[in-house]
């Protein structure tokens, strides 16, 4: 009989296996793009795919321009994490990627497409959403607020702020903290696919047929709807979290399980406040675009004013992070398969899932740790002269929200457990 352990090892090489010999009998990069499927507009949109976002070029940018955010930033800004960015196995982040109109990074590209969502749903359909949401609205939460005390650890680490023993931060307790996490991020996303794939089984012909006049990657199709729920009757949370289910949801009818496997090179290694310096100027800020050009623009900008020794530390990461992205690409598309399952009315394993995403989380939690460690070796070497430079980048605007954040809203600041034990030390007091 085999032991907990054994059964986690051969089901996880059995899942991502099966997935690899599936996308190199098609790619031998393990990177395929997603394919024109026909509903995918042509153009420049197409330059969007798991190749681009895993490219070395893009890497660098990305890597870079969540160094510059880490070191002209704080602990709030760090707090900053969209929404969407949790369970993100729906091809929703693909979809706002490839718009024809362009409008992917809108602040009302997800209100459009999640109120034409609801307005084709019946009352049956929104109100499991409703159930769904109530259920996981302290999950939701929970993930948020476990990634605080490796943000504080990280901010220690920049600071020197090291625990007594400790030469600095613990790999593998990091990693074992974001595959927690990730444990979490797991069970979140198996409940979203079962209860929106019994929801697509339960469509009807009319309800398809409005659907189809929504085209997946061309908001220009989407017409405006007025509100579909009553925000008085739920609590902010369960409204986002609706919000969020419909527009997943027709992201993942709609799209392909190679959108659903693409991500954004932003993804990884969320702990150091690019999303609090890229989007959290546009919250409350109705028809707001996000610049696309910022993550590229500003990493390069950073990367220039760096020394040779300094930018070396920036630009090894690239390399050293290789294998743990093209294993990443493998995870979330093992787990995204298992999940597709729940729309053609099979059902998911579980025990699969859960398998996947510590492991997705170890990945994850290992190119923060690369991160932190290679921002944290910048930063206590950085002249006055380059930290007036970088923070001139930054430009900050006192009338944003600073944080901390719990998502995208702020919050007090939270109380957070003793860090110490993600820098290998155990029992001191912070």
């Amino acid at each position: 009989m085999m032991n907990n352990t054994t059964r986690f090892d051969a089901l996880f090489a059995v899942a991502l296996c099966s997935v690899s010999l599936a996308v190199a009998q098609s790619d031998p990069t393990g990177t395929r793009p997603p394919p024109d499927s026909g509903q995918q507009p042509q153009g420049k949109s197409q330059r969007y795919s798991i190749e681009q976002a895993t490219s070395d070029k893009a890497q660098l940018h990305t890597i870079a321009f969540d160094g510059l955010a880490f070191l002209t930033g704080d602990f709030g800004f760090d707090t900053f994490l969209p929404p969407g960015k949790v369970s993100d196995y729906f091809g929703f982040q693909y979809m706002r990627d490839i718009d024809a109109a362009t409008g992917g990074h809108n602040t009302s590209f997800l209100t459009r497409i999640a109120e034409n969502m609801l307005a084709i749903l019946n009352e049956d359909q929104k109100s499991q959403l409703l159930a769904l949401g109530q259920t996981q609205e302290r999950d939701i939460q929970r993930f948020a607020r476990m990634r605080f005390p490796l943000i504080k650890a990280f901010r220690r680490n920049l600071e020197g702020d090291l625990p007594a023993g400790s030469k600095g931060l613990d790999k593998r307790a990091v990693m074992t903290a974001s595959s927690d996490l990730y444990a979490l991020d797991g069970e979140v996303a198996y409940q979203r696919a079962k209860v929106m794939g019994g929801i697509i089984r339960s469509l009807s012909e009319q309800q398809k047929a409005a659907l189809a006049k929504l085209k997946f990657g061309d908001s220009r199709t989407w017409p405006e709807q007025p509100e579909q729920l009553d925000k008085q009757s739920m609590s902010h949370e369960v409204d986002v979290a609706m919000m969020t289910y419909a527009s997943e949801m027709f992201a993942w009818y709609a799209g392909s399980l190679d959108a659903d496997t693409y991500f954004c090179p932003e993804r990884h290694g969320m702990y150091f406040g690019g999303f609090g310096m890229k989007t959290a100027p546009a919250m409350g800020k109705q028809n707001y675009s996000i610049s696309t050009s910022l993550t590229g623009d500003s990493g390069a900008a950073f990367l220039a004013e760096l020394t040779e020794s300094q930018r070396k530390h920036i630009t090894d990461l690239v390399d050293l992070q290789r294998q743990d992205l093209r294993e990443i690409v493998q995870t979330r598309r093992a787990i995204a398969t298992e999940l597709r399952r729940f729309q053609k009315g099979e059902v998911a394993d579980q025990e699969k899932v859960a398998i996947l995403s510590k492991r997705y989380g170890e990945l994850d939690g290992e190119l923060a740790y690369f991160y932190a460690t290679a921002f944290g070796d910048v930063g206590r070497t950085l002249t006055p002269q380059q930290k007036e430079k970088l923070a001139k980048m930054r430009a900050i605007n006192p009338d944003d929200p600073r944080g901390p954040f719990l998502y995208s809203d702020p919050i007090a600041m939270p109380k957070i457990e003793n860090t110490d034990f993600l820098f290998g030390v155990h029992g001191a007091q912070q």
